[in-house]
């Protein structure tokens, strides 16, 4: 009888597997799961506020140790999450199947990550950023210190509690609504690969800050300084996979959260510091809640009619439509932008228009196909800070004309015509001299 209900318990998860695997779709995205990885379980408690902001938004969290042995992020080859949360620095080793390849092998599939060191932070968790684009500060004892933006305490510290505001200007990442308060900050700095052109600053230093051991004098030079310093990047990947890093895990507390907040000269104290609202709006872009788009239905078809044609002739007249949508949280909603355009292209662009819009969602156009033959494409290609990539492409051949469909006179062959008939003129003239001249 065991064996029996072994049997049928593992059926019935090969059969389940690819269903809670396909639960995310980009037609659809909600309902998402997500493995949050701890090194303490008091972290569910002490970071509840952040963690119930993303059930609120339809996650399902399984919350887990990072080094329990039965972790996996994938059974049977089916992913059994859509997005990973690592609130787990000081993490030599992950337990279970993960390791820092699986790691990265979930992003490069597509899915979702967040990365929360501090001072503690292992190797592994700077190896795992490194790989994303961002190096953190090779020194392990040194935090982020400002003496000109740092938090007014009631007791005088080491300025390490950091008030910064400088946000990245962007409503996708960040929502519409300003953030009025600065966050607070505590931890280590980073710097951005200048090799990876697709890592954004999110929240930078300001221009004083410098990273350093704040307990022992300088005795050289810091190596980060300035706005070169990173508090908080993400990086969206070329498979729209999205990615949060951060050198503060207690950015995500509930005791930050909560907190008043004085920037040092700044006469105004908030009551709230601007980490709820700045972290709940970054990881809404980051679960793609926001700035997540879908193109359908795109289009073409000859001038006045409405059938797409298996092929195009040389100076035809098209019309070519793209519906794009974005999701808003809860439904898809049209997406207005005056920057999409479409080519036709074989090798290079022959074509590259600006598309329309009715503020419905269409896009469309019209053009004159060009004056040479071959097999082309169709292609929008999208990219706009923020939101998610689109890449489409539709291939349709294109003829030269028959040869009954030429006009009877072309204008560029008149010379020819002029020369023929000349000829044939001179050679009349010709024999009609030599045959009746004496």
């Amino acid at each position: 009888m065991g064996r029996n209900g072994f049997s049928i318990l593992t059926i019935l998860s090969i059969t389940l597997l690819p269903i809670l695997s396909l639960s995310f779709s980009t037609d659809s995205p909600t309902d998402r799961r997500l493995l949050v990885l701890l090194d303490d379980l008091s972290l569910k408690s002490s970071h509840s506020i952040f963690f119930n902001s993303l059930k609120s938004h339809g996650f399902d969290l399984d919350f887990k140790l990072a080094d329990d042995p039965k972790l996996a992020l994938q059974r049977y080859g089916q992913y059994l999450y859509d997005g990973l949360i690592l609130f787990s620095p000081s993490i030599e080793r992950f337990g279970g199947a993960l390791d820092l390849a699986a790691v990265l092998d979930f992003v490069d599939s597509g899915h979702d990550l967040i990365i929360a060191a501090d001072s503690s932070s292992s190797d592994l968790i700077k190896s795992l950023a490194t790989e994303c684009g961002v190096d953190f500060d090779e020194d392990p004892s040194a935090l982020v210190i400002d003496h000109k933006s740092y938090a007014i305490a009631e007791t005088e510290g080491d300025h390490t509690l950091i008030a910064a505001n400088d946000f990245i200007e962007s409503d996708v990442l960040l929502g519409k609504k300003k953030i009025e308060a600065p966050v607070l900050f505590k931890g280590i700095a980073h710097s951005l690969n200048a090799a990876n052109t697709l890592v954004l600053k999110v929240l930078s230093a300001s221009p004083l800050a410098y990273s350093a051991n704040p307990s022992s004098k300088l005795s050289s030079p810091p190596s980060l300084t300035g706005s070169s310093i990173s508090l908080v990047s993400v990086v969206q990947a070329r498979n729209n996979a999205r990615i949060m890093i951060t050198g503060s895990l207690d950015m995500f507390s509930n005791r930050f959260f909560r907190s008043s907040v004085q920037k040092a000269g700044s006469p105004r104290k908030y009551d709230k510091s601007g980490n709820e609202q700045f972290v709940t709006e970054l990881s809404k872009w980051v679960f793609h809640v926001r700035g997540h788009l879908k193109a359908v239905n795109l289009r073409h078809n000859k001038a006045g009619e409405t059938d797409e044609p298996a092929m195009y002739r040389i100076k035809d007249d098209l019309d070519f439509s793209v519906e794009i949508y974005e999701w808003s949280g809860k439904s898809w909603e049209p997406y207005v932008a005056n920057d999409v355009q479409v080519q036709l292209y074989m090798m290079s662009p022959y074509v590259l228009k600006t598309l329309s819009n009715d503020k419905k969602g269409l896009y469309h156009t019209s053009f004159k196909v060009p004056d040479v033959y071959g097999v082309f494409q169709f292609k929008v290609e999208y990219h706009r800070l923020g939101y998610t990539s689109l890449s489409l492409s539709k291939q349709i051949p294109v003829r030269p004309f028959r040869h009954n469909e030429y006009e009877r006179f072309i204008t560029a062959a008149f010379p020819y015509y002029g020369a023929s008939f000349t000829m044939m003129a001179g050679f009349f003239i010709f024999s009609f001299v030599y045959l009746y001249h004496k």
